[in-house]
């Protein structure tokens, strides 16, 4: 039988040791291959030990259990299940609902050998249904997206300042056919070309109308005016083909439930 291995993502030291011990006296079969310190770390070590097991705290530096979740998700190679998740908290109300939106399991900080042998419980069943941690992977992506609170925009935004060169260009939002993070800016594509502003994708995003414009990869919102059609490709993925551009925008597994009916 394979091994099964676990990472854990904790920012506190303490909590993090205390919990491998629990799963050390409860699942002795189980190797915790890594602890991570923050949320970017959780990131790095889970693409790099691909572990099929993920403890992830919901509050560590640098992104959150859910938001290393969803990265996870969108980066996470096609020749690998998905990991079962599980998010450790000292929130009620985020351990509910991120149990509801279909991570495998929740355990409430401080962590006991009772909630936690349960968990394990879950855990096992559910490794030894390889079909249903493909279904769970569908759930688990399709949901992600809604645990992230965006912060709340006073009003829509209607004019995009960006900067074309030495120039400052006025750009109609209705005219922006998608916006793209680079590593320091995001880049404005319109109908007249492209230009860059400072502002990150996190906060564009609530200025936006929900109606027109569509996130579809964690770097990339699209205005959906300008979509021609959602093309699937053999192995699944799926692109979108927008009016009057050769190329296509790619649509992650988080946000490709939104073109299942296209």
């Amino acid at each position: 039988m394979n091994r099964i291995h676990a990472l854990i993502a904790e920012d506190e030291p303490v909590l993090a040791f205390m919990l491998q011990q629990a799963l050390q006296r409860l699942w002795p079969e189980l190797q915790v291959v890594g602890i991570a310190a923050n949320g970017v770390e959780a990131v790095s070590e889970a693409l790099a030990q691909r572990p099929d097991i993920l403890f992830l705290d919901i509050k560590m530096p640098g992104k959150s259990g859910i938001e290393a979740a969803q990265e996870l998700a969108e980066d996470w190679p096609d020749d690998r299940p998905f990991p079962l998740v599980v998010f450790v908290t000292a929130y009620d109300e985020y351990a509910l609902q991120a149990f509801e939106q279909a991570a495998a399991d929740y355990v409430l900080k401080p962590v006991s050998d009772e909630r936690l042998g349960k968990t394990v419980a879950r855990l096992r069943a559910r490794l030894a249904r390889h079909a249903e941690r493909d279904q769970a992977l569908e759930q688990i992506v399709g949901q992600l997206r809604t645990l992230v609170p965006l912060p709340r925009a006073s009003a829509r935004l209607e004019l995009v300042r960006a900067a074309v060169g030495n120039q400052v260009r006025l750009i109609p939002v209705g005219e922006v056919q998608y916006f793209e993070a680079t590593d320091k800016y995001v880049n404005v594509v319109s109908t007249e070309g492209e230009a860059l502003i400072r502002t990150p994708l996190r906060e564009l995003l609530p200025q936006l109308d929900p109606d027109c414009f569509w996130q579809i990869h964690r770097g990339t919102v699209v205005n959906l005016k300008f979509v021609e059609a959602a093309v699937r490709d053999d192995s699944g993925k799926i692109a979108l083909r927008l009016r009057g551009r050769q190329q296509t925008l790619p649509v992650s597994r988080v946000y490709a439930h939104l073109f299942r009916q296209m």
